[in-house]
């Protein structure tokens, strides 16, 4: 079980520590309705330093990236970011992850934490054909995301750069709490606008401390997963071992527009055929309208009782006071207000199919 950096301050803070994809992590500190509120309301700091980073370099970079990735880096500028996934040669995902620019041959990769080693793996072996310049620097970097209506205010006071100017999905190297070139990056996993923050491990303490002492006048909290779940959720983005795995498509999960056909890629064609001819099931969101909360590997039923599909993720939505989820269905299901039934504890509970976010 690997450990924070700041794991001694999350334990001073009273946090609740879980193991989390190989982490002792922080799942929560005040409670996730209180902690997810603050970050809608106000403003709010997740360390979510068990992400991986992977630097990919070199005149062979990009020919490996867009090899290896479903959307197209080649339109990416310094600068920016986008998100994509990585095709497993089976029709499935093996990893979402999002692909930094800094320059034209040099690029960084941020993936999950739960698949750093098998990301690893799976890039050095596609890699083999390219020869890009590769280096796993997961263990050298810590993220801090501070998310929230009233991030962008906290953080300008530890900052030169004018962060009301950085784009959505941009991000600059810039001095921020006393130290240089830290990658500042408009992005998160929780649409309620911030930034995330790379640094140093060696600087991760005094940037913390910095953080949470210019955001006390704003009511900056520490915010762990459980409320980064059910931020995540009501925005309907997706979860990696919930909402898509080494078993589903990016067609099947409504990733179709970070899967792009005008280059080839690892299972372009078969992806092609099924964004052409269709697919059997779709991921959707979906509303209770019953009382009960659904939860992952519920199955879905029609009204005839027979299972058209299964839960992905669900949850008490703490904004909306609603029961939402996500889940694969029959794809004559995955229609805007379609009537369909969770079964939770021996009971069909009614539900209709939604438009996502459910939060806006």
């Amino acid at each position: 079980m690997k450990s924070l950096v700041l794991e001694k301050i999350h334990e001073e803070l009273k946090a609740k520590m879980v193991p989390f994809a190989g982490f002792n992590m922080p799942v929560q500190y005040a409670g996730v309705t209180a902690e997810h509120l603050c970050v809608r309301e106000h403003v709010g700091i997740f360390d979510v330093s068990h992400m991986g980073e992977f630097a990919v370099m070199g005149p062979k970079a990009l020919d490996l990236i867009q090899w290896v990735t479903s959307n197209d880096a080649s339109k990416l500028k310094d600068g920016d970011v986008q998100y994509s996934c990585f095709p497993n040669g089976k029709g499935g995902i093996v990893d979402d992850l999002l692909v930094y620019r800094f320059a034209e041959n040099k690029y960084m990769l941020v993936v999950n934490a739960s698949n750093i080693q098998k990301d690893w793996d799976w890039l050095v072996a596609q890699n083999e054909r390219f020869g890009a310049e590769l280096s796993n620097k997961s263990d050298q970097y810590c993220l801090f995301a501070v998310q929230g209506p009233k991030a962008a205010s906290v953080l300008q006071t530890l900052t030169s750069e004018p962060l009301a100017e950085i784009p959505y999905y941009k991000f600059k190297l810039g001095d921020f709490a006393g130290f240089q070139n830290v990658i500042l990056s408009a992005t998160g996993y929780t649409g309620a606008g911030g930034f995330e923050i790379y640094v140093p491990n060696h600087q991760a303490v005094e940037v913390w401390t910095a953080i949470m002492k210019a955001g006390e006048p704003f009511g900056i909290q520490p915010i762990g997963l459980a409320a980064r779940d059910t931020l995540r959720l009501e925005m309907g983005y997706c979860l990696y071992g919930n909402d898509i795995d080494d078993s589903t498509s990016p067609i099947e999960a409504g990733l179709s527009w970070i899967t792009k056909f005008n280059k080839s890629f690892v299972d372009s064609e078969f992806l092609k055929e099924q964004k052409e001819s269709g697919v059997s099931r779709r991921l959707v969101g979906f509303k209770l309208v019953d009382r009960g909360i659904p939860r992952k590997d519920y199955e879905v039923k029609n009204k005839e009782g027979v299972i058209i599909g299964k839960v992905t993720s669900g949850t008490m939505s703490p904004s909306l006071k609603e029961a939402v989820g996500m889940a694969y269905v029959e794809s004559s299901y995955a229609l805007p207000d379609a009537e369909v039934f969770i079964e939770v504890r021996g009971k069909l509970l009614r539900a209709k199919v939604s438009k996502l976010p459910f939060y806006r």
